[in-house]
């Protein structure tokens, strides 16, 4: 949404930007009073001028229903406001009238009039439009599926430095979807992302980094970025920071560093986190060693799908390390681990059948029974 007030037409900007004295009207008084949050006179000003055809005052208008400011919260009035000025050509007012149909506020969601929009935006070089547009044709919203066309309007938003567009068409070279594929080229994105703060993009050159993909393989540089990202909260990249740390590979090997990050990302949600929290708590490393903390962060990842995090709740049920012995709970998790794996992984996989057709030796036909029925009806949360 774009949420900037006019000032005027471009040439007005630069010489308010240049301190040039500019006329004063009705419109500039507006923006005056604005600036100085006195929305009541600023919509005062506006309305007349905006009932008479004035572009720059209809889009202020709408922005101002749009966000409550001197008038209750209004999306339908936002929309009013916005197409009028959208008719006559104005591309903010194009592009925030395409995000009201894309998200459904203030008329009936609707994808194609979105793009509409947002193509009617995106040629006048508005390159939130444009990244928009890209994001339309990646997803087939609105219009048919078209990656060729998705790279086409990422690239020209991109190239005008818009850090969303240059972190997916980074995606784009990666995967090769409407683009050859090309690691080098991701690479150049994903820094031109990364480097204006992007925090997806900061992790996305992490695993360039470690990986040696479109770069020299390069631990530390990987830590780099993967630290970049964790400190603004990313958990994917917080539980990879705990990785690096618990190999030693890009810094010195620190286990309580590693629980640090792990934690950060586990607090998040992260399943590859949360079983490695409790792996931690199992081993005693960077922590001391508690089985029921173990049990704990094995059963999030676990109730969340992880399967190695099910395989190892399965243990220690059978075990009765950190949650009293249950054979029924531990045939359960054995076998929703076993379903989980994927083919990839055959010797995990393995490990859990074993584990499943070992503790089915002590249990009776009821208590498997009870197990295969937990397993049918148990749900990912």
């Amino acid at each position: 949404m774009s949420d900037l007030i006019k000032s005027g037409c471009v040439a007005l900007v630069l010489s308010l930007s240049l301190a040039t004295p500019v006329a004063a009207g009705p419109f500039e008084d507006g923006l005056a009073a604005y600036e100085r949050r006195d929305y009541v006179t600023a919509l005062r000003l506006w309305r007349p001028l905006a009932a008479r055809g004035h572009a720059a005052a209809q889009y202020n208008l709408g922005l101002m229903y749009d966000t409550g400011r001197g008038v209750p919260q209004d999306y339908a009035a936002a929309v009013t406001w916005y197409r009028k000025a959208a008719e006559q050509g104005d591309a903010d007012a194009q592009y925030n009238l395409g995000v009201m149909y894309a998200t459904g506020q203030g008329v009936p969601q609707d994808y194609a009039a979105a793009v509409t929009w947002f193509r009617k935006a995106a040629e006048q070089g508005y390159a939130a439009a444009q990244y928009k547009l890209g994001l339309m044709y990646a997803t087939g919203q609105g219009v048919p599926q078209d990656y060729a066309a998705a790279v086409t309007w990422l690239r020209r938003a991109a190239e005008q430095g818009h850090a969303d567009a240059q972190f997916n068409l980074g995606l784009h070279y990666a995967d090769g979807r409407g683009v050859a594929q090309h690691d080098a080229e991701a690479v150049r994105w994903y820094r031109e992302a990364a480097e204006q703060g992007v925090t997806p993009a900061q992790f996305a050159l992490g695993l360039m980094y470690e990986s040696g993909r479109g770069v020299p393989q390069d631990s530390a540089e990987a830590v780099k970025w993967f630290r970049r990202a964790a400190e603004q909260g990313y958990a994917s990249a917080q539980s990879n920071l705990g990785l690096m740390y618990e190999s030693g590979r890009g810094v010195p090997h620190d286990s309580a560093e590693t629980v640090k990050w792990f934690r950060k990302a586990a607090e998040q949600g992260n399943p590859a986190a949360q079983f490695n929290l409790g792996v931690m708590y199992e081993s005693g490393r960077g922590v001391p060693h508690d089985s029921a903390e173990a049990v704990k962060w094995f059963r999030k990842a676990a109730e969340r799908g992880d399967a190695a995090a099910q395989s190892n709740l399965g243990l220690m049920y059978d075990a009765g390390r950190g949650v009293p012995q249950d054979y029924v709970q531990a045939y359960m998790w054995f076998l929703l681990a076993a379903a989980r794996f994927p083919a990839s992984e055959t010797a995990r996989r393995e490990k859990a059948v074993r584990g499943r057709d070992l503790v089915a030796e002590k249990m009776t036909a009821a208590q498997i029974v009870e197990a295969q029925r937990l397993a049918r009806e148990w749900k990912p949360k």
